[in-house]
């Protein structure tokens, strides 16, 4: 899973942030899930919301929020997404395989994993 915030979601970013955080404290996917699933009423107020919710230590969460290092992993994961020319998202890769079929997602990536077997 790589982050790949889209410029015309103005929250993207911090929540992308936000979910690498709590991953610091072993909830990422249940962050990630549920900004998801908020996606339309997000703010920082509904973020520290979820944190609370998921029963994220605060202290170290707000701090975590705040670190360069965060924000430099999803520059990161930026980067990478614009070399290997991903557009949107979810874009999904099997095997280094961009596939494009989404309507056939589950059957293409079945297909990509069988090559490997």
């Amino acid at each position: 899973m790589k982050n790949f915030p889209l410029p015309s979601h103005n929250f993207a970013r911090k929540a992308a942030v936000a979910a690498l955080a709590a991953g610091k404290q072993g909830k990422f996917w249940e962050m990630h899930e549920k900004l998801y699933a908020n996606q339309k009423e997000l703010s920082d107020a509904k973020v520290e919301a979820i944190a609370r919710e998921l029963g994220l230590n605060m202290e170290q969460f707000n701090k975590d929020l705040k670190s360069p290092n965060l924000g430099a992993l999803v520059d990161r994961d930026i980067f990478n997404g614009r070399q290997a020319e991903v557009g949107g998202t979810p874009t999904v890769f099997v095997n280094g395989k961009l596939l494009n079929q989404r309507n056939l997602l589950g059957m293409a990536i079945e297909e990509e994993l069988k090559k490997k077997k």
